[in-house]
């Protein structure tokens, strides 16, 4: 069985096995992004959100409101993933 990308970088990801922990309210989001802070999958993972629209929770250092902003800023942008980590590679 081959992982897809996504679950490579996840495996990854510094806040592994830390869901509940990254879906905090209010003040806590601000908290909850320090753990991605120097985490080796951060682009990839605020490429997830973005690309996908995720709307809760913490993800590559970025909050909801945060996310939301940067979306109506750049509506110019079709694909995060390519513009946060470059073009997919084939395997």
């Amino acid at each position: 069985m081959t992982l897809s990308r996504t679950e490579d970088w996840t495996l990854q990801a510094k806040c592994r096995g830390m869901q509940d922990k990254l879906f905090p309210e209010g003040v806590d989001q601000k908290r909850a992004r320090l753990v991605c802070m120097g985490c080796p999958v951060r682009s990839e993972c605020l490429a997830e959100a973005l690309d996908n629209r995720i709307e809760w929770g913490v993800w590559g250092g970025m909050t909801e409101r945060e996310r939301r902003q940067l979306l109506r800023q750049r509506t110019d942008i079709r694909s995060w993933q390519t513009v946060l980590c470059g073009p997919r590679k084939e395997r």
